[in-house]
């Protein structure tokens, strides 16, 4: 990967592949793993992207599908690649931080399945309904309705009212 194409392509967009990462991580080691191989995947796929949205729609999907595929392969016990190379702005974003109300949403946005924490990343970057879908694969018409439950089942899990 070329330094040119992480600071067009990828360093644009490093928030929210950081945000997603660190919905589907509980340690550090799993989130430099992650944010490793959706960079990875973005400069391996980076010649299927065909226009058909827009480029930050497409790292978005990208990100979710490789968080989601590496929690899974977790939870199957099997064995990826990794690799100490961590770029310089993560430092700067580390997925620990200081403010405790911020580490309870994440840690209550952890509980949601795994196409709920996506779909309410996305919500919360103030994506529209319709882009939400398209990224998830899921209709428009629903993302309305699953947003209302998500933060509904999120306000209890905040409160304490969900075990």
């Amino acid at each position: 990967m070329t330094n040119d194409f992480y600071a067009i392509s990828i360093a644009p967009y490093s928030a929210i592949i950081i945000k997603i990462c660190r919905a589907y991580t509980n340690s550090q080691e799993d989130f430099e793993d992650y944010y490793q191989e959706v960079c990875l995947q973005i400069w391996r796929s980076r010649n299927n992207f065909r226009e058909q949205a827009e480029w930050s729609t497409w790292v978005y999907r990208l990100a979710l599908n490789v968080s989601m595929t590496m929690l899974k392969k977790k939870k199957n016990n099997q064995l990826y690649f990794t690799s100490d190379f961590l770029p310089n702005e993560l430092a700067e974003n580390s997925p620990t931080f200081s403010d405790e109300a911020l580490n309870q949403l994440y840690a209550a946005i952890k509980r949601l399945s795994e196409v709920d924490r996506g779909v309410i990343l996305l919500y919360l970057e103030e994506r529209s309904y319709k882009e939400i879908a398209e990224i998830t694969g899921t209709n428009p018409n629903n993302i309305g309705v699953r947003v209302k439950r998500i933060k509904e089942r999120l306000k209890k899990l905040l409160d304490g009212k969900v075990d």
